[in-house]
């Protein structure tokens, strides 16, 4: 199967967008925006194009006027079952125009168009103009503080890709994405709405792919706080402060703090370790970070042990949840996606799921493309004479994968999820 990609519009693509744009306006009684004005926004604002083996298959083309966005044209020249062409284009649009500071992103839709390229992905319908729109992340106001902070607006689509773990993605959509993203139902039920979370795994199993993806389930900004990097301009402690004050500014926010036992250690002993400053700090700022509404702290650590005391008590995380290795769907997944096309009939990817079990997503990546090299390799000795990409490449590979996570170290996070969890 030919691999389709998502890049800006070229000029060299206009004969293929014009015959796009015919046949996807043939059926309408009369399409919202000319060629004319397609062409000039391709032109002079803003367009994206999916490609598959050099042939335009898809596009959306959008322009901005003030805090209003629109788009001007969208057009699928292949099935989208799924829906995943469409998200792709629609985000790439969007994440281009995001930078102008638009408050709305809208569109008008013909009476003969489907709506769900749009409903899928967080466009609401006015259903007496049948006029779409939905709020930027972002408001113009927020961009330089979002850019100062280093946070980002992520794809919308990244927590349909976490495949399997539906245990993890079940209590994170309850307790996180639900009450956030739906606080009338959350107050109709008495929960509230959670302000911080502590994730903890053993290393390499995924725990900053879920924080990424509770950012874009909420399509919220996504802001990981680096302490190395926040160090860099003097006291830790100061700028984690100054940090923290300026993400009060933005009006939705995922904070990210990765592999925090690095500043919330056990505190004590004589003399006080160098840490005990930056750490009070945190704490800190963790309460009254929870002041506020509209914005998550997800922390996350390979050592929960580790963490001080104080880090886990009741009020200052709301859960601290489990983050474990890839159970057998999400293993299947992930060699799905390094599996050639081509080769997926000529291998046991039920014996591949079975073998990789209690290894993390990195452990398998790296077992899929050492099995890729050396089958290359081989084709290149064997001048490429019957040289294929098969189960045994696989299985050979990954004989000769060490796991990350030690059984000792799987024992540690069956015993810590019964003494730390707090689901």
């Amino acid at each position: 199967m030919s691999r389709t990609h998502i890049r800006d519009f070229h000029g060299d693509d206009l004969d293929q967008l014009v015959r796009l744009w015919g046949a996807v306006t043939e059926d309408a009684q009369a399409p919202i925006y000319s060629l004319a004005e397609v062409i000039a926004s391709c032109q002079a604002d803003h367009a994206v194009v999916a490609m598959r083996d050099q042939e335009l298959v898809g596009a959306a083309v959008g322009r901005a006027a003030h805090a209003q966005g629109w788009i001007v044209f969208f057009g699928l020249a292949v099935p989208d079952p799924d829906g995943a062409l469409a998200a792709g284009l629609l985000d790439a649009l969007e994440r281009r125009m995001a930078a102008l500071g638009l408050a709305k992103l809208s569109a008008l839709v013909p009476e003969s168009h489907g709506l769900a390229p749009f409903t899928d992905n967080a466009f609401s319908v006015h259903r007496s103009v049948r006029y779409l729109e939905r709020a930027m992340p972002v408001q113009r106001r927020e961009l330089d503080t979002l850019k100062e902070v280093g946070g980002r607006i992520l794809p919308r689509n990244l927590w349909r890709k976490v495949a399997g773990m539906t245990h993890e993605k079940t209590l994170l959509e309850e307790r996180l994405v639900t009450p956030l993203s739906r606080p009338d139902l959350a107050e109709r039920f008495g929960v509230v709405p959670p302000r911080a979370v502590m994730l903890f795994g053993p290393p390499g199993t995924g725990k900053t792919t879920f924080a990424r993806a509770v950012a874009s389930r909420l399509d919220w900004p996504f802001v990981e706080l680096f302490p190395s990097r926040l160090a860099d301009g003097g006291g830790l402690a100061g700028a984690l402060r100054s940090s923290f004050e300026a993400i009060a500014d933005l009006e939705h926010a995922v904070v990210f703090i990765d592999e925090v036992e690095e500043i919330a250690a056990h505190r004590g002993g004589t003399p006080p370790s160098p840490t005990q400053g930056v750490t009070n700090e945190l704490l800190k700022q963790v309460a009254e970070f929870r002041e506020h509404e509209g914005k998550l702290l997800i922390c996350a650590t390979n050592f929960v042990r580790a963490l001080d005391a104080a880090f886990l008590r009741h009020g200052r995380f709301d859960y601290v949840l489990p983050i474990g290795l890839p159970d057998a769907d999400a293993r299947r997944a992930i060699w799905g996606r390094y599996i050639p096309a081509e080769a997926v009939t000529r291998v046991d990817v039920d014996l591949l799921v079975e073998e990789s079990d209690g290894l993390t997503p990195a452990d398998i990546e790296y077992a899929a493309r050492r099995a890729s090299q050396d089958a290359l390799a081989r084709s290149l000795r064997d001048d490429g004479t019957d040289a294929v990409l098969g189960t045994t490449d696989y299985t050979r590979a990954l004989a000769g994968t060490r796991a990350t996570v030690s059984p000792e170290a799987i024992a540690e996070f069956t015993a810590d999820i019964e003494t730390l969890a707090r689901l």
